[in-house]
């Protein structure tokens, strides 16, 4: 018997793919939302920090959904370690252009054009998210900004959100990157949540999962809470693990140590 089916689950918990309307609105993820409207608004860049599994992708994700598809043109690139490049080649995708040419003039220029045409044309507002903007090599710093530039700089068209881990802030201050960190006009930053959010977090996933008691002890939340540091995405993984362990044991009561056998199992 599977842990899903003697918890009495009715789909699988734990997960980070789930409805956005499933997403738990804590006032962290408003927070985010707020300040990308605000991005958005004046066409300015913002920037999402925090640890791995604080939670970036899923208020980026709930933020970007919630933007009209017939208003908004969400453009989202996953940042690799490589040049300004494969930026601009990535953001073509995005915008239906697949290129392989190496020369920055046509790039810009194309993504220009294609810009110019979504708010011109389609009344359509572009924005462009960069995930994991963390990994950007330095010198992509250097140029990002000219994305941001149109008709002299007077026309805001292209809000940008940069989100990354925390050493994104600190990448941001160095002296080649002073044109882009200029026109930051909001900054979030997602920390790890105490204990008492921690167990709202849990209370509300198995909820959405068809739990409507839950079956962790309070040791075993304080076990996830630390196990975790704080953070959803090991939450999860110790959270879906321990209901593994006690369902392996016959056990409807998930404990400490049932966590502790996943974060084992984990490591």
């Amino acid at each position: 018997m599977s842990y899903r089916t003697f918890f009495g689950f009715t789909r699988e918990p734990f997960t980070s793919d789930i409805d956005l309307d499933a997403i738990l609105q804590t006032p962290e993820l408003l927070a985010v939302n707020q300040r990308i409207d605000y991005v958005i608004r004046i066409g300015g860049i913002g920037l999402l920090t925090g640890e791995v599994g604080a939670g970036k992708s899923t208020a980026l994700r709930w933020t970007a959904g919630r933007l009209h598809p017939a208003k908004y043109k969400v453009l989202w690139v996953t940042a690799t370690s490589g040049s300004i490049l494969e930026v601009y080649r990535q953001l073509l995708a995005e915008l239906d252009i697949n290129t392989a040419s190496s020369s920055r003039a046509i790039l810009t220029s194309n993504i220009r054009k294609q810009i110019q045409n979504l708010v011109a044309t389609k009344r359509q507002q572009p924005l462009l998210i960069i995930d994991e903007a963390s990994l950007l090599r330095l010198d992509v710093f250097t140029e990002l900004h000219t994305l941001t530039q149109f008709e002299g700089d007077s026309k805001p068209w292209l809000p940008i959100i940069l989100a990354g881990q925390n050493n994104l802030a600190d990448n941001l201050l160095y002296r080649t990157a002073i044109p882009l960190s200029s026109r930051i006009v909001a900054r979030s930053h997602l920390e790890a949540v105490n204990r008492e959010k921690m167990e709202d977090y849990l209370l509300h996933h198995l909820s959405i999962a068809g739990l409507k008691n839950s079956p962790f002890e309070e040791a075993a939340v304080t076990a996830i809470h630390q196990g975790s540091g704080g953070l959803f995405r090991k939450a999860n993984h110790l959270a879906r693990g321990a209901l593994i362990a006690a369902a392996a044991e016959k056990s409807q009561t998930i404990t400490a140590d049932h966590v502790r056998i996943a974060d084992s199992e984990l490591l």
